[in-house]
């Protein structure tokens, strides 16, 4: 079965480069989440520090990326406490508003 093709919202192209970025509808936001709760994910190398800790998605507009994540930290650190979260709503703020 093909995938739905996406619905465009907005487009913009480079007339100089002629890239093209697309904003696309999608239906959630879907987040890992640890015991109820948001998390990061981070990850670093012991053995050296050099290029440091890199930051990996935890949200994904495709609940199946989100699925598998979940999954595959729940097995890693033998737990069922990693979930996904389907984010709809939510409140707007302001970069100002952080604190």
């Amino acid at each position: 079965m093909a995938r739905p093709k996406p619905e465009l919202i907005l487009e913009h192209v480079d007339k100089k480069t002629f890239k093209s970025e697309q904003i696309l509808k999608a239906a959630a936001i879907y987040a890992v989440y640890y015991e109820g709760k948001p998390i990061n994910l981070r990850v670093s190398n012991y053995a050296a520090d050099y290029p440091g800790p890199k930051y990996k998605k935890v949200s994904f507009s495709n609940s199946g990326h989100a699925f598998n994540l979940a999954e595959r930290l729940n097995k890693k650190f033998s737990t069922n406490t990693f979930t996904v979260v389907k984010l709809i709503d939510g409140q707007t703020i302001q970069e100002t508003d952080i604190t």
